[in-house]
């Protein structure tokens, strides 16, 4: 298994199951799947509202020795909600009791957005919390006090720009080590990427395979990545499935993948692309592909009389 190393000597696996629109039902055994299949990255957060369950997975994983806590990396996030300081640790001390851990290994500032106390997903002005109101800075601070208190071992952030990287990156005592954002062969973040590497910051990709739920809700009209020929024709030539291959890119960009599935099928298929090599022409033609194609564009913190904007999301590029 590839890893992603820190500074401390800590790896993070570069394969691990996420778990966002897991219902609780199925994320039990999904969790267990993944675990016994080889999995040692598990991806959550607070606002998936399925930790509680996941934590009874964990709790059973450890109490029946199929895997030591110090073997396995969690992720959780910080919600929109929770970005004023008073809000981070209680936060935070909610996630540890719904996992039943004493400690996560990666806390991420989950969106570089604001909304008041209670609220999910705003649906009016009143909902959300301006810049100056609740200044990414003073989050910050708070999520390296949770350092500091051991309550986990790095932190960072999610759907990260350069810019919102930059402003962090100003007066941060602890640095950022992650940025977890949407990253795929039709969307190959490049210039983020080396930015992150010239800071010493890890990428994460979530929706690795393209998000293909989002074309069949009609959320977005772009095609569909597993489908495409181009894929299909390199992963006939390594006797592999299109998932394995594009799982196989991310890590061989030295970034982590988290594919979500709660299907036991697709959790072990997933996990085979560990054994996939793609060669120079591989590479070449994923290269190539259309895009970019962002399948979540995130337009929940862009409406509803929004104060913020596309450019404090995302970076707006040519996928050359």
């Amino acid at each position: 298994m590839k890893s992603l190393f820190f500074k401390n000597g800590d790896r993070m696996p570069a394969l691990g199951l996420g778990t966002w629109l897991s219902q609780p039902n199925e994320v039990f055994e999904a969790v267990l799947t993944a675990i016994k299949t080889g999995y040692r990255h598990i991806d959550c957060a607070h606002i998936y509202k399925n930790e509680k369950e996941i934590g009874e997975a964990l709790h059973k994983a450890f109490r029946d020795g199929l895997v030591k806590r110090e073997d396995l990396w969690v992720t959780s996030k910080l919600w929109n909600d929770s970005h004023l300081p008073e809000h981070v640790l209680p936060s935070m001390e909610t996630t540890l009791r719904n996992l039943r851990l004493d400690y996560l290994d990666l806390y991420l500032i989950h969106w570089p957005v604001s909304v008041k106390k209670g609220v999910d997903y705003p649906s009016r002005a009143e909902d959300f919390l301006r810049y100056e109101d609740s200044p990414l800075t003073a989050t910050w601070e708070s999520m390296e006090k949770l350092v500091d208190k051991g309550l986990t071992r790095h932190i960072g952030v999610s759907n990260f720009n350069i810019l919102k990287l930059e402003e962090i990156l100003s007066s941060a005592r602890i640095l950022p080590e992650v940025n977890q954002v949407e990253l795929h062969p039709y969307l190959p973040q490049q210039r983020l990427k080396e930015f992150c590497e010239a800071k010493g910051i890890h990428l994460t990709a979530y929706g690795p395979l393209g998000a293909a739920y989002r074309v069949a809700k009609k959320e977005v009209a772009f095609p569909i990545l597993l489908e495409d020929k181009v894929v299909k024709a390199i992963a006939e030539k390594h006797e592999a499935t299109p998932a394995q291959v594009l799982l196989a890119w991310g890590m061989d960009r030295g970034t982590a993948v988290i594919p979500k599935s709660v299907n036991p099928v697709r959790i072990k298929e997933n996990f085979g692309a560990i054994g996939v090599e793609l060669d120079k022409d591989d590479i070449e033609l994923l290269a190539s592909l259309e895009g970019p194609y962002r399948y979540t564009p995130g337009p929940v913190w862009l409406s509803n009389g929004s104060p913020y904007t596309s450019s404090d999301l995302w970076e707006e590029y040519s996928k050359s």
